[in-house]
């Protein structure tokens, strides 16, 4: 990944409190006075972690990163079991997001998302039109029931030993039910050892279902107890809610983008969220360029992904 800018140092950062108990960590970095933009992560839970500053030319933006509630350096952390997700929702976090963009004296930026950032910078953008001026979007995910049911039970057909496992790590009344619901109910259990077995074996599983690109390597984060319970407290949260979204209203509402700039990149080989998503909203949204890469799976699984993003926020850094 040659391409890569430079990693930069932020020249400001904060906690920004946005209510509910939650204080949000925020960070900009590059050009002070470069174009705007707003990084969305992956997870839900994983956080804005340094390399999503590489994406940008540092002279030519002004990248803003700041980890969703619950997740990162925000607080309180969804690590800690008595930490309520109760207000913890996509309509909360869109919010966060204005909150943020009207604290930093933002009109509009670019939108960047990968994963679940995806569903949440649809969202965001579909709720307020007239605050982006481009996206740059990979691994296309709207959270719909279906895309859930795909990834804790369908896949089961692709990964059949790997399914077994992560079915069989609940009790066996429920292993023919929601396996999300299933997880999210032992990752609240009292008992901390059954917390620790739900988190260590979902992020298993998760690991699993993006290795299909060569040399995949399992993700160093999961060796960390605090992160896996976290990370698996708000995926299952997020997911058993199907976003907190209507189904399917993602791309329902896509027309609402019409106006907006996007780029859409999605590797052919991403078993995790297939690339149906992507080309329906492609279809929906007018001004969306569908970018396929052959051989790639999800995530920036690879160069020909990484430099797909890369070239995007390049053609954006003018205007």
């Amino acid at each position: 990944m040659s391409g890569l800018h430079p990693l930069v140092e932020p020249y400001e950062h904060g906690l920004l409190d946005v209510g509910d108990g939650n204080r949000v960590h925020w960070e900009t970095c590059g050009n002070p006075a470069g174009k705007p933009a707003l990084v969305l992560h992956g997870g839900p839970g994983s956080g804005a972690g340094p390399f999503w500053r590489r994406l940008f030319d540092p002279a030519a933006y002004r990248i803003v990163l700041f980890d969703q509630r619950g997740c990162g350096r925000s607080t309180p952390d969804a690590a800690d079991p008595r930490t309520s997700l109760a207000t913890n929702t996509t309509h909360h976090l869109i919010a966060d997001i204005e909150l943020l963009r009207r604290h930093l004296g933002i009109d509009n930026w670019l939108v960047l998302g990968g994963s679940w950032g995806v569903t949440l910078a649809l969202a965001y953008a579909e709720r307020h039109p007239e605050r982006v001026s481009e996206m740059v979007l990979f691994s296309v995910t709207s959270t719909t029931r279906r895309e859930v049911e795909w990834v804790t039970r369908d896949m089961g057909r692709i990964f059949p030993e790997e399914w077994a496992r992560f079915r069989d790590a609940v009790p066996e009344a429920e292993r023919d039910g929601s396996l999300v619901d299933a997880y999210a109910r032992m990752l609240a259990d009292p008992d901390p050892a059954v917390r620790e077995r739900a988190a260590r074996e979902w992020c298993r599983w998760e690991d699993v279902h993006v290795s299909t690109h060569p040399g995949h390597k399992p993700d160093p984060r999961y060796e960390d107890p605090r992160f896996r319970l976290r990370f698996a407290r708000l995926v299952t949260h997020y997911w058993r809610h199907a976003a907190f979204l209507d189904d399917g209203a993602l791309l329902r509402d896509a027309p609402r983008l019409t106006g907006i700039p996007g780029v859409l990149i999605h590797g052919r080989m991403d078993i995790s969220g297939p690339p149906d998503i992507a080309w329906q909203l492609a279809q929906r949204w007018p001004d969306a360029e569908l970018v396929l890469i052959g051989g790639e799976g999800h995530g920036l699984s690879g160069d020909a992904t990484t430099d797909a993003v890369l070239a995007a926020t390049q053609r954006f850094s003018v205007g």
